[in-house]
């Protein structure tokens, strides 16, 4: 945890007995977490009142609706046992400590970010279509303007590609100047920070310090993992009084459902209650695809039967006709098989950039030996760009889709408009 926001043993004691002591401490470690795991900048300087917004909001975003933490006051002085309990649920849902962890890595090597993975949203909604509210941006804002923007836009795009691919082209030069130079066979190539050291060692320093800092916390944090089921366990006595004092189950209105805290069945809390979860939406899975098959079965036998009665159809006509459904089938079974397919291609999260020539016998005489020591967990840039190029392609299809759904609204729109001539762009 952070130096200046870490919380002192006897601040969580305080919490446990819901003491108003320990509220402002824990709203600073709070915020001091949120805002490292968003990327923002945050000073002691901060506002109370801000710090606590943001913590609500933060909180809020991430699923954590416990409705008694978001009545507490905006100036801090109460609820230090409802923060201990927010601040737990952070640990265990989020994964809190891996992701700073993660986030406060050394990074000596050339990384980038991957991602080929579907989005969890639906793609669309229903009523993303209908006309807006009266009184909406339709009377208020200038379509000139959001063209304007839209340039504007598209502009600073361009220009942010036109950087990376500047980047990736430095990067290549310098992974191939030094390549057969790195200890390490697998790399076989310096990085930017190494190829740095080397231009200036009075950096080594300073490198090294961040490298020990790294180390410290990952000591600490194997500390944490020997010791976790106690600190699980002595969460089990704060719900414990909790229930005692009827804190848990507190009213929240007339016409909604008491909500409470899912039962601790061991020192992981809410480990049993996600693992049913789990279950459950896998055996609904499970059904709605054996439902989903024997409809398909259906639908294509009974297409047959009406194929088979209509002799006078034109052989070539419909051939023709046939193969267009059997294409759009096709595109259809693909986007529903890469639903149903193992995740195990889709790729996220930082990678290391290392060049690797076509053949493996390189002027530093490797051999094939360095195949051997790949990572199994290797990823070839032409794999991410073979995903990547599908996903182009479906959300192309989806944005035709939508367009064509728009110019349809549009003509629905000028039919009903009398006297009024419309002219495309």
């Amino acid at each position: 945890l952070p130096p200046r926001a870490r919380p002192a043993p006897d601040t969580l004691r305080r919490a446990r007995f819901d003491r108003p002591q320990a509220s402002l401490d824990f709203w600073r470690l709070l915020y001091v977490l949120l805002k490292q795991i968003h990327g923002g900048r945050w000073t002691e300087s901060d506002a109370i009142d801000t710090q606590i917004g943001f913590v609500k909001s933060a909180l809020w975003y991430h699923g954590y609706d416990r409705p008694q933490l978001h009545r507490l006051p905006a100036d801090g002085s109460a609820g230090s046992r409802e923060l201990l309990l927010a601040f737990s649920w952070l640990l265990h849902r989020l994964g809190l400590l891996e992701q700073l962890l993660a986030r406060n890595r050394v990074k000596t090597g050339d990384e980038t970010s991957v991602c080929t993975c579907e989005d969890d949203l639906p793609s669309r909604q229903e009523g993303t279509t209908e006309a807006g509210p009266e009184g909406g941006l339709e009377g208020r804002v200038d379509v000139r303007y959001l063209q304007w923007l839209n340039g504007r836009l598209k502009f600073q795009w361009h220009s942010l590609h036109a950087q990376h691919q500047e980047q990736c082209k430095l990067l290549h030069k310098i992974h191939l100047f030094t390549s057969g130079s790195h200890m390490d066979q697998i790399l076989g190539h310096f990085s930017v920070t190494e190829t740095d050291l080397i231009r200036q060692p009075e950096n080594y320093k300073q490198l090294l310090q961040l490298l020990e800092s790294e180390t410290m916390q990952l000591e600490a944090f194997l500390e944490w993992k020997q010791l976790e089921p106690v600190y699980w366990q002595w969460m089990e006595t704060v719900l414990d009084n909790m229930v005692e004092e009827g804190n848990m189950y507190e009213s929240q209105d007339a016409h909604v459902e008491k909500r409470r805290l899912p039962e601790v069945t061991s020192c992981c809390p809410w480990a049993d209650k996600l693992t049913g979860q789990m279950d459950r939406l896998s055996r609904d899975l499970m059904a709605l695809q054996d439902q989903l098959h024997q409809l398909v079965t259906q639908r294509k036998a009974a297409w047959w039967q009406k194929v088979a009665a209509r002799e006078d159809l034109q052989k070539e006509g419909f051939s023709a006709t046939a193969r267009k459904i059997q294409e759009s089938v096709e595109v259809k079974l693909r986007g529903l098989t890469s639903l149903h397919a193992p995740k195990k291609n889709k790729m996220h999260g930082s990678c290391r950039l290392v060049l690797r020539n076509k053949h493996p016998a390189s002027k530093m005489g490797f051999g094939q030996s360095q195949v051997s020591k790949e990572p199994l967990l290797a990823v070839s840039a032409t794999e991410v760009i073979r995903e990547l190029q599908m996903r182009e392609a479906s959300l192309q299809r989806e944005l035709e889709q939508l367009r064509e759904e728009c110019r349809q609204r549009l003509e629905e729109i000028a039919d009903g408009l009398e006297g009024v001539i419309c002219i495309s762009p």
